[in-house]
């Protein structure tokens, strides 16, 4: 069994109990704010359930075997809150359970246009009773506490019915990890604090036992089931729950609709927070289930009229890529000055920590699909600038340390080579900054946000390296984004992340005067970032003609590839970094992501020999890798291969490709597709003051048409294999550039120019049993 090739969908048909852990992840709904994992109704069978507050967190102590100055003291783990998705249903005393009886059809479907889970189940109890349940689920794009389930039983003959629909906290769940900490804190986190229940309506308050967080689920129906029908409600402690029961004649029908309202706060109180829910509650009902189905559908026209992707000649990948953006969408849409986890709000893993992950891949999509979301994100980053700005003076640091992973702007990391040693991390935020403020010419945003993240991650750097005295800027110490190679100096992606970092805040400076002097920005700190700038240290190698990841990595031994079996990927879980940190092996697009966002530091002599050398070490043991291999190997001629990379970055959560989408799905892969697309085969680049393309496209795709926001206008690029159609569809017209000729994109009559003939690639290979995958 698998999911259907369909356009607009993701269908799997067909009852497979051993892959709800997989499709209780890529069937979660969620808006940025609510996530709901895509677990039956009934609750069992179950992988893992999962109702997601985002920012809603418990704490733990963080281990260490020797502490030492600096080292985070406290983690912090997303909870599991109170499930509202819960609707049980007994047939005659039976209750329905798939594991027993026979389902004699049953289908789940979510649908990208309409934003909804829909199930279609024909059940026969064991005793021989048969029913049809449909139901529709869906997390509200609209309004942002509220999510709905409509919930329908037709039985096949005249039958007694009863529906239990649910509220209920602690829930247990698989532990995630090896940390006993972490299990235990997520050992019943939710301390009950009020319970009400009143007619078709109840509300729990529950507050974390260790952070302190207080949550608040409360929900309302209607019913629709003729004459006779009973309903009784309770609510107490971890429980509330809504009891219906009524016979049903042959031809009948059984509806309930549940209304759901979410909400938590560090800071309200019990009366509050619940008021909060229940005045959702009073916004659902008064729109009803149908005027939210079509609140839902008209967000969705709007987002796909800006977003939407089509590829010719590969349904499978159309359907994928479209999957992807639904997800990011859902990841960010109403998340409001909250982060982007790198699952979305799709399952537990990494804690519900965001990472780098979320400035350096998901909101370059939403800067140029949904712009209003990429500001929100960055609104979450500028709110932490004070543990930030702490934790750079516990370093010894001026300006801004942004965490590695972290869900309320707070350190969680507990490796310091991998977590506080990467300070790259900053240099992506202030890059998002720097490309949202281009693509948007959002003034606003600029002024209140954007100087501050920029100036403060500008100090960073300045403090963070020095000038030695061969006349350069040196950056030593820190970790780049290849979790292989840990603690090295110069790594080229963070010095010229860096460089573009000083250089962006010192136009912010120019733009705003006033700000600057308000931060204290003086003359004689703008020169020293400047000079920093110009003299920052961009190892090569001469010997080879390529750039070293790092000082001296070209140096170190080679791994020996041929001699490592393919079940000892990933090579974290089967040699100790000692071994790794030495050698030349990269885990992830380190050096060659650097070639993407800083593309304007490098020849094309130098993209093309970079790639290759790289190509050969890298072996992508992390998700991140694939979709920034695509957009290289798409501007060195390398097409097919872009495409295979871009296939892998597609599908990894669709077809499992880590094993381990049953804790959520991989926002920086999902984003990664969208990247391949249009950075890649739309050779897309943001360097300069306007957006420049270089179509190209494989042999196995006919056509590609990809839509942007930019500057608030929406245009479309289409590619196919001899041309390139540039439409204005709607906003004023766009200075761009394609293959390097400067066009203006404007009403009327699209602008059509030639493909040229792609660059001849270079012979390359990937280590012994890496190479791209899509299965």
């Amino acid at each position: 069994m698998s999911y259907q090739v369909a356009p607009w969908e993701l269908r799997w048909c067909g009852l497979a109990v051993d892959q709800l852990h997989r499709t209780e992840s890529t069937f979660a709904l969620a808006n940025g704010h609510i996530g709901m994992r895509g677990s039956l109704e009934e609750g069992e069978p179950v992988g893992k359930p999962g109702t997601y507050l985002n920012g809603c967190y418990e704490s733990h102590v963080l281990p260490y075997a020797e502490s030492g100055f600096g080292y985070p003291e406290d983690g912090q783990t997303v909870v599991n809150v109170t499930d509202g998705k819960v609707i049980r249903l007994l047939v005659e005393d039976e209750p329905l359970d798939v594991r027993y009886g026979r389902a004699v059809a049953h289908e789940r479907a979510i649908d990208f246009r309409a934003g909804t889970l829909s199930r279609d189940t024909d059940w026969e109890s064991p005793t021989g009773r048969r029913v049809r349940i449909r139901s529709t689920r869906l997390v509200s794009f609209t309004q942002r506490a509220v999510a709905a389930i409509s919930y329908e039983v037709e039985p096949a003959e005249a039958m007694q019915l009863v529906v239990q629909s649910d509220l209920l906290a602690n829930e247990p769940i698989e532990r995630v990890g090896r940390d006993p900490r972490v299990a235990a804190a997520l050992r019943s986190p939710l301390v009950a604090d009020f319970a009400s229940a009143d007619r078709l309506r109840a509300v729990l308050v529950h507050h974390t036992r260790k952070s302190g967080l207080r949550v608040a689920a409360a929900m309302d129906h209607e019913i629709e089931a003729g004459d006779g029908l009973r309903t009784d409600i309770t609510a107490e402690g971890d429980l509330a729950r809504l009891t219906a029961a009524v016979d049903v004649p042959a031809g009948g029908r059984l509806r309930l609709v549940k209304y759901l309202g979410y909400g938590w706060s560090a800071k309200r109180s019990v009366p509050a927070l619940r008021a909060q829910v229940e005045a959702a509650l009073a916004g659902a009902r008064q729109t009803g289930w149908d005027g939210l189905l079509a609140e839902q559908r008209a967000f969705l026209h709007d987002f796909w009229t800006a977003a939407d992707v089509e590829i010719d000649g590969d349904d499978e990948l159309q359907q994928a890529v479209r999957f992807a953006l639904f997800h990011i969408l859902q990841a960010g849409a109403r998340g409001e000055s909250r982060a982007i986890p790198g699952k979305g709000l799709t399952g537990p893993g990494y804690d519900g920590h965001a990472f780098w992950d979320t400035e350096a891949f998901v909101l370059p999509v939403l800067t140029y699909t949904m712009p209003d979301a990429a500001r929100d994100a960055l609104r979450w980053r500028h709110g932490t600038l004070p543990q930030a700005r702490e934790r750079a003076k516990v370093l010894g640091k001026q300006g801004a340390a942004f965490p590695w992973r972290s869900i309320d702007g707070a350190e969680c990391s507990a490796y310091w080579p991998a977590g506080t040693a990467a300070f790259h991390v900053s240099a992506a935020v202030a890059d998002a900054t720097a490309r949202y403020i281009a693509a948007t010419r959002d003034e606003e945003f600029d002024r209140s946000y954007g100087v501050d993240l920029l100036v403060e991650t500008a100090r960073l750097w300045a403090s963070l390296g020095h000038h030695d005295q061969h006349g350069g800027f040196r950056i030593d110490g820190v970790t780049g984004p290849d979790e292989y190679t840990a603690v090295v100096d110069n790594n080229v992606y963070t010095n010229l992340m860096a460089r573009r970092n000083l250089t962006e805040a010192i136009a912010a400076c120019r733009r705003h005067p006033d700000l600057a002097m308000s931060l204290d920005v003086s003359g004689d700190e703008l020169a020293a970032w400047r000079l920093a700038a110009d003299q920052m240290v961009i190892p090569f190698d001469e010997l080879l003609g390529v750039h070293p990841q790092s000082e001296g990595f070209t140096q170190h031994q080679e791994w020996d590839f041929a001699a490592t079996p393919a079940e000892n990927y990933p090579l974290l879980l089967h040699y100790p970094y000692f071994d790794l940190y030495r050698k030349q092996v990269v885990k992830q697009a380190d050096l060659v992501l650097a070639m993407h966002l800083c593309g304007d530091a490098f020849t094309p002599e130098q993209k093309a020999a970079n790639f290759a050398y790289y190509e050969a070490r890298t072996v992508r043991d992390s998700s991140l890798s694939a979709g920034t291999q695509a957009v290289i190997a798409a501007e060195v001629g390398q097409l097919d291969l872009a495409y295979d990379y871009l296939a892998e970055a597609a599908f990894t959560d669709l077809h499992d490709l880590h094993d381990n989408v049953r804790n959520g799905l991989h926002m920086a892969s999902l984003a990664g597709s969208w990247t391949a697309v249009v950075a890649g085969l739309g050779g897309m680049r943001d360097h300069g003051e306007n957006l420049a393309f270089a179509p190209r496209l494989p042999d196995a795709l006919h056509r590609v048409a990809f839509r942007m926001y930019v500057r608030g206008s929406r245009i479309q690029v289409e590619i196919t294999q001899s041309s390139a159609t540039y439409r204005l569809v709607s906003g004023e017209p766009l200075a761009v550039s394609h293959h390097g000729e400067p066009i203006t994109i404007g009403p009327g009559e699209p602008v059509v120019r030639p493909i040229p003939t792609s660059p001849r690639p270079r012979p390359l290979t990937q280590p012994a049993g890496r190479e791209p995958r899509r299965r």
